[in-house]
C-alpha cells in the first residue's frame, strides 16, 4: 500500500445497532475499490472485517476491524465496530482514534437503540458524522420517514444530501440535493445523469432551502448574499458543508443499498470531500519532562509520537499493537520510548492491517493508523514517543464492566494455562477483566454483559484449547454479633511427658466498628493469665475471625475481652492458649446473637421514562430500596436504589430485556446490612460443611 500524507488520510468509524449493515457496507466499499473480486456476506462468513472464528460462527461482529481503502487519491481507514452492546468497549476504542463517524441505519428496522447510543457518544466527543441508511432496494423502506424521525430526535442539524428515485417499486437512482440533479445507477456502482422526477421536486426545493440556510450561517458574507436572494454555487455549498460537518452543526444523511453496490461510491466521495483530515482535529498530551501541554495535533513536522489504541493477540497471526501516529512520521526500525513502561522499544517493521491481513509499509504519517508487531510489554493505552520529549496521551475512556461470573478450569492442572490465555483476551478487550477474589476464594470474570463472557469462554476453547466452567459468583457475606456473652475456653490434654493446658475466660460483645474484624481488650488481674500468653490469645482470635462459626464467612465488629483464666507452670504453652481461645470464640460467638451481614450496593439505573415503572417494580422484587429519580442531560431518568449485591446476578440481561437494550446500570459498594432470616438460614445450610471443616464450592 502507498504512503499517504496527513491531509490525504481519513479515519472513519462505522457505528450503529447490531445488524444495521456496517460489515456489508465495508464489503461493498472494498469491492468498489478493487480489494476483492466478489462481495462477501456475513451469512457466508467470508467478509474482510469479520474474520474471527467466533464472528463467523455467530454471524455478527465481535471486535473492531480496520480496513484501509484507497479512494480518490486518499486513504480512508474504515473502522468497522460491533453493534452489540456487550462489545461497546471495541466501539469506544475505535471512536477514540477516529476523526469522523458514519452512523449506519437499517432502512428496514429504522432508528434503533444502537442508533441513539451512537449519536450520543458522537455528541459527547464532538465527533463529525454522517448517517447512511441501508436497504434502500427494499420498496417498503421510507427514506423520508426515517429522515423526519431523525429530525424529530436530533433537530434541524439533520440534512439529507440525497433522495431516492424509485420506478415500479425498484430503487434505480437518487437526487443530489446539493447539485439539484438526478443520477441513475448503472452496473458496478457507477451512475449517469437523469432528470429529477416531478414527485420529488417539492421535497428537493424544501431540502435544498434548508441546506442553503445552513450555508448562509457560516459567514457574514454568505448571510448578506442569502438575504439579497443570491444563489450559491454547488462548490460553495460543498465547502460550507465541510465546515458545518466539522463543527457538528450539520449531520448529512446519505442512503443506498450496499448489497447492490448502490450509493456506496457516493458515500466514499462524501467522506473524502466533507470529513476532516486528522490535522484538522485536536490532539494533545503532557510532556513528562516539562510537565507542559504538548499540542501534537497530528503535525507530521513535529517529533514522533503515537498512541496504542488496541491490541490483537491472535495465536495464529501473533501480537499486533494498533497505533495512531499523533505527530511526526514513523519509519521502519525506529526506536521509540514507551512513556508508561519507561522502556525503549524498537518497532521493527511497520504494517497496515486490512482485517487480519498485515501489509508492510515503509512509513506512517501523523494521523494515520497502523500496526506494530511483537512489541513485548507494550499494551493498550500506552504512549510511544522519542525519549527526549516523552509525551503521555490520555487513555481512551471505556465503559466499566459490571456483569460478573465465577470461573474455574474444567481440567485440573490447567489453571496456569487458563490464566495466561485470559491475560491475552483481557489485553485485546480492556472491558473484559479476570480478577482473583482471594477474600472469597474464587476467580471472577467481569464483562459488559453475559454474552461477552460466554464468547470469551468460547474463544478460550477455540484459540487456546483450555476449557472453563462458569457459575454464579459467591457473595462476600460477613458475620457479626448483636448481643453479649460470657464464656470459658478450657483446653487440657494429657499425653506422655508434658501435657497441654490453657484456660481463658472471655466476654464477647459488639464493637460497633464494622470496618475491623475485632477489638481485643485485656482486663486480667493478679496474673491469672501470664502476660506472655496474651499474644497467643490474640493470635487465636486472629485465626478465628477469618471464618466465623455461623457460616464460615469473615467476622467483623466483635469486641473480645480477656478478663480471667488459669495456667499450669509446666503444661501451659502458647499453642494451648491459642486453642483455648478458639474454643471460647466459637462458644461465645454463637451465644451472642450471631447474624449474617450482606453487602448492599448503591445502584444507578439509566432508562427512558417509559420504562421507569417496570424497572422500579423489578427492583422491588430484588429487595431494592429506591432512593430517588433524577433526569440526566440526555432526557433519560436515573433511578438510584440500594440493592443487596446477591440480587444483582443476571441483572444486565433482565434490564436489557425490559428496556429493549436502552437501559444501562452502574453500582458501587455502599455498606453491610443484616441479612433477612430466610437468607441467613439458607446460607447457614449451604455452608454447613464449610463450618464443619470440609471444603465446599
Amino acid at each position: 500500500m502507498d504512503v499517504y500524507r496527513t491531509d490525504r488520510v481519513r479515519n472513519v468509524v462505522l457505528l450503529g445497532h447490531g445488524g444495521a449493515g456496517k460489515t456489508s457496507l465495508v464489503e461493498a466499499m472494498a469491492y468498489l475499490n478493487g480489494l476483492t473480486s466478489r462481495v462477501g456476506t456475513v451469512s457466508d462468513g467470508n467478509t474482510i472485517s469479520d474474520y474471527d472464528k467466533e464472528e463467523i460462527k455467530r454471524k455478527f461482529s465481535i471486535s473492531t476491524s480496520v480496513v484501509p481503502i484507497e479512494w480518490d487519491k486518499c486513504k480512508v481507514n474504515i473502522l468497522d465496530t460491533p453493534g452489540y452492546f456487550d462489545f461497546v468497549g471495541e466501539a469506544e476504542e475505535a471512536i477514540g482514534v477516529a476523526d469522523a463517524a458514519v452512523i449506519v441505519i437499517s432502512g428496514k428496522d429504522g432508528i434503533q437503540v444502537g442508533t441513539e447510543k451512537a449519536w450520543r457518544i458522537c455528541e459527547e466527543r464532538n465527533l463529525p458524522r454522517m448517517i447512511f441508511i441501508t436497504n434502500m432496494d427494499n420498496d417498503e423502506v421510507s427514506y423520508r420517514e426515517i429522515v423526519e424521525k431523525l429530525q424529530d430526535l436530533f433537530g434541524k442539524k439533520i440534512a439529507p444530501l440525497h433522495m431516492p428515485i424509485r420506478e415500479d417499486g425498484k430503487f434505480v437512482g437518487y437526487v443530489n440535493i446539493v447539485k439539484q440533479a438526478g443520477r441513475r445507477f448503472v452496473p458496478k456502482g457507477r451512475k449517469e445523469e437523469c432528470p429529477v422526477p416531478d414527485y420529488l421536486k417539492d421535497y428537493l426545493e424544501h431540502y435544498h432551502e434548508a441546506l442553503v440556510e445552513s450555508v448562509a450561517e457560516t459567514s457574514e458574507e454568505f448571510m448578506e448574499r442569502f438575504f439579497a436572494g443570491e444563489e450559491f454555487s454547488a462548490a460553495e455549498i460543498a465547502a460550507a458543508l465541510a465546515t458545518n460537518i466539522d463543527d457538528c452543526s450539520i449531520v448529512p444523511v446519505c442512503m443506498g443499498s450496499p448489497v447492490n453496490l448502490q450509493g456506496v461510491s457516493n458515500l466514499m466521495d462524501d467522506i473524502v470531500e466533507y470529513f476532516p483530515n486528522p490535522s484538522q482535529r485536536p490532539c494533545t498530551g503532557i510532556n513528562q519532562k516539562t510537565n507542559e501541554m504538548y499540542e501534537a495535533n497530528y503535525d507530521f513536522q513535529k517529533a514522533k509520537s503515537a498512541y496504542v489504541w488496541k491490541t490483537l493477540a491472535d495465536p495464529f497471526i501473533g501480537k499486533y499493537s494498533m497505533i495512531k501516529v499523533c505527530s511526526g512520521t514513523l519509519k521502519s526500525d525506529d526506536t521509540m520510548y514507551d512513556v508508561q513502561k519507561e522502556t525503549d522499544v524498537r518497532i521493527g517493521k511497520l504494517y497496515v492491517l486490512r482485517g487480519n491481513k498485515p501489509m508492510e509499509v515503509s512509513e506512517l504519517f501523523a494521523g494515520d493508523i497502523g500496526a506494530l508487531a511483537k512489541l513485548g510489554d507494550v499494551s493498550t493505552g500506552d504512549s510511544l514517543s522519542v525519549k527526549t520529549a516523552p509525551v503521555l496521551y490520555p487513555k481512551t475512556t471505556l465503559s466499566t464492566p459490571y456483569t460478573c461470573m465465577r470461573y474455574k478450569a474444567v481440567n485440573k492442572g490447567e489453571e496456569d494455562k487458563v490464566a495466561q490465555a485470559l491475560a491475552k483476551l483481557c489485553a485485546e478487550d480492556p472491558t473484559f477483566k479476570a480478577v482473583v477474589d482471594s477474600a472469597n476464594s474464587q476467580s471472577l470474570l467481569y464483562g459488559i454483559g453475559e454474552q461477552q463472557i460466554e464468547i470469551m469462554k468460547s474463544k478460550l476453547k477455540e484459540r487456546y484449547k483450555v476449557d472453563i466452567e462458569l457459575s454464579e459468583p459467591k457473595v462476600a457475606f460477613r458475620e457479626t454479633i448483636k448481643k453479649t456473652s460470657d464464656v470459658q475456653g478450657r483446653y487440657k490434654k494429657q499425653t506422655g511427658g508434658h501435657g497441654q493446658f490453657g484456660d481463658v475466660k472471655m466476654r464477647f460483645e459488639p464493637s460497633g466498628d464494622m470496618t475491623k474484624p475485632y477489638e481485643f481488650a485485656i482486663e486480667v488481674v493478679g496474673g491469672a493469665v501470664p502476660k506472655n500468653y496474651y499474644p497467643a490469645v490474640e493470635k487465636g482470635l486472629n485465626e478465628c475471625v477469618v471464618a466465623g462459626p455461623l457460616a464460615a464467612y469473615p467476622v467483623v465488629g466483635v469486641k473480645a475481652v480477656l478478663y480471667d483464666g488459669s495456667y499450669h507452670p509446666v503444661d501451659s504453652s502458647e499453642q494451648a492458649f491459642k486453642t483455648a481461645t478458639h474454643l471460647a470464640f466459637k462458644d461465645g460467638f454463637m451465644k451472642a446473637g450471631p447474624v449474617l451481614l450482606e453487602p448492599i450496593v448503591n445502584l444507578q439505573v439509566t432508562v427512558k421514562d417509559q420504562y421507569t415503572g417496570d424497572v422500579m417494580g423489578d427492583l422491588n422484587k430484588r429487595r431494592g430500596r429506591v432512593l430517588g429519580m433524577n433526569p440526566d442531560k440526555h432526557g433519560n431518568t436515573v433511578i438510584e436504589a440500594d440493592v443487596p449485591q446477591m440480587e444483582l446476578y443476571g441483572y444486565g440481561t433482565t434490564l436489557r430485556s425490559m428496556t429493549g437494550g436502552s437501559g444501562e446500570f452502574a453500582y458501587e459498594f455502599a455498606r453491610y446490612e443484616q441479612a433477612p432470616s430466610d437468607v441467613q438460614a439458607k446460607q447457614v445450610e449451604l455452608r454447613a460443611n464449610k463450618v464443619a471443616g470440609q471444603d465446599v464450592e
